[in-house]
Parts: structure tokens; sequence; C-alpha cells
């Protein structure tokens, strides 16, 4: 049940007209609040208090409102009557259905040929958690890892394999495919890690071997028979390179796997639209779109289809890549998730978009992301000062939860510890505003005390162990308890604001308000845990299966968030 909606709509309804309730962080004066009075006493004439005091009255006759209140110049305070409180919590979380949308997520964005870096973290994390929740929410979603497959570094990679192998048959001008077994030509993961790192560098300083590389792209994207089964044989490496990331990081695999190569075969139709409409230009010998409107007040550069060389670009990929979505998906929203630095590029691609008819701007969203830096507030290192591989970062982690745990006399299996450090990776990321940057810190995000995540695994692991033990014991509802003691009702009306939360997740693109969510739980679990004992032996029946129930309610909220943030919770810690 959303608490929030159904008082906020029973009070809207009562005072026929929408006033503004909040929540207020301390609940001793009541479960919710409003200003309402303040806001509507100019209007209507009257003394703050005055009208606060005609406004409660009226919320009073509402049948689950246990008492108003009036503080200050005319805050209403509202108390919700402990029945109903539980009765709600009783019925579950049953999330109400709203119309289903389908949603293209675009997420990931991992280069064939390339190791992933940090950079590669934060859209991985936040765009598989925005896929949970809008698949739990019952909106149907397509997640595209739109990969980084065409274009120079492909080139690069095979004008360097050709350096290392020039006697390859893939390179010979009478290439025959029929004649050669792939298989006897292996690239390991290890070697192709190598491969771009050391093309890029030589393509700086060896003119000739950056012109082979140009010449090299050139042919494969024509279709070049034995450039094209060399790039094949290198992609299956970076697809089970990317697979593996996938697995470490528990996130649900995308639907599709397509990039840059995918959307070029859509160029010619896209082309050809952007010709109808007479929106190309030339310029300079480039192929442009004039995006500029009259009330942009930063610059907007045109959007480039066609370079100066006639090669197709990056904004030209995905711009076909949107066109192809609208033909095989057509979805009602496609989201983007990449760094803020390519804010410009996404708009000047959604204005084409838009001229071609595909999708109003309003349904493309750029879901930017702020950047990981180190302790020091500079881009996050490895210790030997390089740009931090994702792989770097989840070792990284995965030492620490280990010191942290040889620190306290833990012995724990290797899956719990892989558990506790994906736990600290992924629930750092997520609890952060998506939009701002944020300090990377591997000993201060494996503490299991405070706002990390394996404060939150431990919480969860420790209701478990009490359920358990308590096995089936007062597995039926229980009566209504003749009271209930404050942690066990802070604790039941902050289940009741799950659905809230997790609609406002989705409906803000939020993670953080998950993330945060997911410790005020926590808390609240923990002091219900301190102070309201469960099995202990002076415990009276009636109360045991009282607190058993909020437990049992407790446990499977935050299970379900936790599963929403991608984690998984061990036996024990």
């Amino acid at each position: 049940m959303n608490l929030y909606k159904y008082v906020s709509d029973a009070v809207n309804t009562k005072l026929g007209q929408s006033v503004n309730l909040e929540v207020p962080r301390n609940r001793d004066f009541g479960d919710f609040s409003t200003n309402a009075a303040m806001v509507m006493a100019r209007s209507a004439g009257k003394n703050p208090r005055e009208l606060a005091a005609d406004i409660a009255s009226k919320i009073s006759e509402l049948p689950f409102v246990a008492e108003t209140s009036i503080a200050g110049p005319g805050f209403i305070n509202i108390k919700i009557k402990n029945d109903f409180l539980w009765n709600s919590a009783a019925a579950g979380a049953d999330i109400e259905q709203t119309p289903a949308m389908t949603i293209d997520m675009d997420y990931g964005s991992y280069n064939v040929a390339k190791s992933l870096h940090i950079g590669h973290l934060r859209t991985s994390i936040v765009g598989d958690t925005l896929n949970r929740i809008a698949k739990f929410l019952g909106h149907k979603t397509i997640s595209y890892n739109h990969i980084g497959d065409w274009g120079r570094p492909m080139g690069l990679v095979i004008a360097y394999i050709e350096s290392l192998h020039p006697d390859w048959p893939f390179f010979a001008p009478n290439f025959d495919a029929d004649k050669i077994n792939p298989g006897d030509y292996t690239i390991t993961a290890t070697e192709l890690d190598t491969y771009y790192p050391a093309a890029s560098a030589r393509g700086k300083e060896d003119e000739a071997f950056l012109n082979r590389a140009r010449e090299i792209t050139a042919d494969l994207q024509n279709g070049h028979p034995g450039y094209t089964a060399l790039y094949n044989l290198f992609l299956k490496v970076s697809l089970d390179m990317m697979d593996g990331i996938i697995k470490k990081l528990n996130m649900m695999p995308f639907d599709k796997t397509l990039g840059e190569r995918n959307a070029s075969m859509h160029l010619g139709r896209v082309e050809e639209m952007l010709r109808a409409r007479n929106l190309l230009q030339t310029s300079d010998g480039a192929e442009i779109v004039t995006v500029r409107r009259d009330t942009d007040s930063e610059p907007m550069p045109p959007f480039m289809f066609y370079n100066s060389r006639g090669a197709d670009t990056y904004e030209a990929t995905d711009l076909a890549a949107i066109w192809f979505r609208k033909d095989s998906d057509n979805p009602d929203k496609i989201w983007y998730l990449t760094d803020a630095r390519q804010q410009l590029h996404f708009k000047q691609v959604f204005r084409v978009a838009e001229m071609l008819d595909l999708f109003p701007v309003e349904n493309l969203e750029h879901l930017y992301f702020g950047t990981i830096n180190g302790p020091g507030g500079q881009p996050f290192k490895t210790r030997d000062g390089n740009a931090a591989g994702l792989l770097d970062i989840i070792e990284m982690v995965g030492e620490a939860v280990r010191r942290r745990c040889a620190e306290a006399g833990k012995n724990l299996d290797d899956d719990t510890i892989e558990s506790i450090a994906l736990a600290a990776l992924k629930f750092t990321d997520l609890m952060h505003d998506v939009k701002s940057d944020y300090i990377f810190d591997p000993a201060a995000v494996t503490s299991f005390e405070g706002r990390t995540g394996p404060y939150i695994l431990y919480t969860a692991v420790r209701l478990n162990s009490v359920l358990r033990r308590a096995g089936t014991e007062c597995a039926a509802q229980p009566a209504m308890p003749t009271n209930l003691a404050t942690d066990e009702r802070n604790l039941i009306i902050e289940l009741l604001d799950f659905e809230r939360t997790v609609r406002s997740a989705f409906d803000n693109r939020a993670t953080d308000q998950l993330a945060n969510y997911a410790y005020d739980l926590c808390q609240l679990i923990n002091t219900f845990y301190h102070n309201c004992p469960i099995l202990r032996d002076d415990v009276a029946p009636q109360t045991r299966c009282t607190r058993l129930h909020i437990a049992r309610a407790a446990q499977a909220t935050l299970s379900t968030v936790i599963s929403l943030m991608g984690l998984r919770i061990p036996n024990e810690m």
C-alpha cells in the first residue's frame, strides 16, 4: 500500500482542493503534516492558525485519522490510527498497477577490444537498477548494450594484429573463409586487452601505421571478408569478457547487444528521410543538419551526418539506432545512461530525431551521471597511477572486504566475500545523486556500519537469522495488538512508504531514493531488533506473534529493495 498517496488523496477529497502533504523526519508529533492553512490564509482572509483549526477539524473526520494538532504559525500534524496501520501492513505490498510503458534502455555502452573502465561502472549499476525498478512497476523494458564495435578503433586493432601476425590468412588478398579454421587463430582475452592501448599509442607516433588503420577501417566497413572474419574472431572474445563483467556485477543480461555496426546498416534509410525533408546541408565538405533554435541561450553546433571525408559519424549512428528502435520496438520512451560530457551530443541527436518525426524530444531522455573520484577528489586511479579498469575496482573492493573480515576475526567463504564486496560497490554508487560526482574510498565503503552496502546486508542477514529460528511459529496473521510500541509503529509506517519510494525513484530516475530508503529502513529494523525482543523467553506469546509478523513484513520489503539494487544476501556475515 502507498500510505502517503492514500492519505493525501483522502485529505484532498475531504478538503475539496489539493494540498501538499509532507512526511516529517520526527514522527513524535504526527505521521504527516501540511502547511495548507499558511498557504491558503491570505486568499481566505483568515489568520493561519484559525484556518488551521477549521482544516484540522475536517481532517479529523477521516476514519483512519487518530488525531490532529496545530503547531507554530499553522502547521497541521496528522496522526494515523494504529489499527489502520496494522491492517494496511497485513495486506502486504500489493503494488497498484499503472498504465505500462515500453521503455528502451541504453546503458553499458561497452567497447569491443577495449577493457571496461571505471566510466562503465555507473552506467552499468544505475542502468540495471532502473531497469529492475521499471520491470517491478509493470513496465516493459528492452535493455540495449550499445557497444562500440565500429569505426577507427576496430581498424587500429586489426592493423596491430596484422603487425604481429602478418602471415595470418585474414590479410591475404585472396582470402577464402571456406579454407580456414578460425579455431587455428586464437586471441586470448589477456592478449586482446593489450592490443588497443598499444595500437592507439603507435598510431600517435607512426603516421604510416595510422594510415594503414584508416584503410582497414574503410575496408572493414565495406565488407572486406578477411577483416570481417578476424573482427568476428575477437568480437566473440570481447563479448565473453563483457558477459563476465555482467555476471560479476550481478546485472540482468542485456536484451540486445547491438551497437554502431548494426546502426550503420540503417544509415541509408535515415539519409533518405533527411534528404526528403531537405535537412542535409553541405558545409566545408561535411553534410550537416542545423539544430540551433532562436531560443537557445548556449552554443548549439550543427549535427554532422557525414564528415568532410564522407565517413559516417557517431551522431549519425546514434540517430540510425533511434530509427532502428522505433522500427523494431516502437517504445514509448528511450533512456540513455552516459556520462555528463555527452549532454550536447544527445541534445543534437534528439532534435534531429524529432525533425524526422521519430520521437518527440520529451520521449528521449539522457540520464547523465557524474564522475567517480579518488579520496583526494581527483579522477580515481589505481595504485600505479593508471586510469582504473572495472576489474581493478572490483578486485580492490574485494581485497578491502577480506582485510576488514580478517581484522574482525571473521572467516567467511568466497561467495560471501563477493556478495559483501558487490554490495559495497553498488550501494555506494546508487546512494548518490546520479548527476553528482562522488568520492570512492574502498576502505570506507566496506564498513559494516553506517550508510554502506555491508550494513544493508548485515541487517538482512540478522533478520533472516531471527526468522529461521522462529520457523513457522505464529505463521497465521495475529490479531491487532492493543497497543504498538513506538519502534514497532515507526517500522510499520516505513514499510508502508515503500511503494511511494519506488514510484518516486522511477518517476525521478533517482536510484539514490531507493538506496537511502534501504538505509533508513535498516536503521528502523535494527532499532526494532534492539528495543523489541522477539524470541526471548520472557516475551509474552501475543507480543512475540506481533513482532514476528512485523519482522516478516520487514524481511519481505527489505529483500525486495535489495533485489531491486541487484545485491545478493549471503547466509551469514
